[in-house]
């Protein structure tokens, strides 16, 4: 079994969303003065690969720790998308491309190449994103989630977050934002996990998501 590790680090300098503070990784305890090193971490819920919850936008809807822990652990198809243009849709035709396996997966992870631009002004830029046409897919097969590498499922235009409502409004289905490493994953099901921190009333948090291939 080979491991791929699907997750941007953690630092101070790292791209975050419009707005949002970056983490702060502070030294709380050093080998020096206490004898052992220990670290204060201060960072948003949505920092970096994380995990949205359904009551992200809606306070009635599931928080990531009431959700069963078999929601964020399943079998996982990535989506070549890399054809989508910088501020395109990622409509049905290509789920449609590999709908057998698409129709498998508890998640599809859509790969558009973004993640090539971590780290530069261009991340904020106009990323692809789904169609609504997708979202109702996602809806429709029972999907436990869907991954993409950019940092959000809607457009930095869209303040109204549109696609995250439509899925959060009508499903328990978690949404997997800022993945990498996607185009090392093949092209056919494989073992996905993506565990966010367990913390009370998890609208979001930071994940480590990883790809287990046979």
């Amino acid at each position: 079994m080979r491991i791929v590790d699907l997750t941007h680090l953690i630092t101070p300098d790292m791209p975050v969303y419009p707005g949002t503070e970056p983490p702060c990784l502070a030294p709380a305890s050093t080998y020096e003065r206490d004898g052992f090193r220990e670290t204060l971490l201060t960072l948003f819920s949505h920092t970096g690969t994380h995990m949205d919850a359904p009551n992200h936008l809606f306070p009635d809807r599931p928080t990531l720790d009431a959700l069963a822990v078999d929601q964020f652990a399943g079998r996982a198809l990535v989506v070549d998308c890399t054809g989508v243009p910088a501020g395109g849709r990622i409509g049905m035709e290509r789920i449609e491309a590999v709908r057998p396996l698409a129709d498998q997966a508890d998640f599809l992870l859509l790969r558009t190449g973004w993640d090539a631009h971590w780290g530069t002004p261009a991340y904020f830029g106009d990323y692809p994103v789904i169609a609504q046409e997708v979202a109702d897919y996602l809806v429709a097969s029972r999907k436990k989630g869907v991954g993409l590498d950019v940092i959000g499922i809607d457009p930095i235009s869209d303040g109204g977050l549109s696609l995250h409502r439509s899925l959060f409004s009508r499903a328990g289905i978690v949404v997997v934002e800022n993945l990498c490493c996607l185009d090392q994953c093949g092209e056919g099901l494989f073992t996905f996990l993506a565990l966010p921190l367990k913390y009370r009333n998890a609208d979001g948090a930071p994940v480590r998501a990883v790809a287990l291939l046979d």
